[in-house]
């Protein structure tokens, strides 16, 4: 509700305990919770084609949208899509391990950290960055002697 009222920050991301605790499952559930809210503030585009007002005629009020090609082009990219989130009935859950949502946060971030590669600083990034750190020492006299 804040995001859609013009907040523009999301403090907190992976902490517990007010901030005391951070964990990188957390983390995980917090990112994911963040791209669904991103998605959100990009609305719900309104024309022709989203609102299928040629298909809707066609099919007619006691029809079905499920079969028809508009339906399938456009449902995965308007359905939210989750990594993290276990949206089948509870025994294909069960009979794929039954993990719960920590449980495959706890994974992600595992993966995460063992194979993310960061991309590197542009040329100059890093110099410029020290220059900036050694101006607010000496600004404040926190310059190692």
């Amino acid at each position: 509700m804040a995001a859609l009222g013009g907040a523009n920050l999301i403090y907190g991301l992976g902490m517990l305990e007010l901030g005391v605790t951070f964990d990188f499952a957390q983390m995980v559930i917090d990112n994911e919770i963040a791209r669904m809210i991103n998605r959100v503030l990009q609305g719900i585009p309104v024309n022709d084609d989203t609102l299928a007002v040629d298909l809707i005629k066609e099919v007619g009020s006691s029809g079905e949208f499920v079969t028809k090609e508009h339906t399938f082009k456009n449902f995965r990219k308007e359905q939210s899509q989750s990594k993290l989130l276990d949206r089948r009935m509870r025994d294909a859950w069960l009979e794929k391990g039954g993990k719960d949502l920590t449980a495959r946060a706890y994974e992600e971030a595992i993966h995460i950290l063992e194979t993310h590669k960061p991309e590197p600083l542009p040329p100059g990034v890093p110099e410029k960055i020290r220059e900036i750190v050694e101006e607010a020492e000496e600004e404040y006299g926190l310059k190692k002697k």
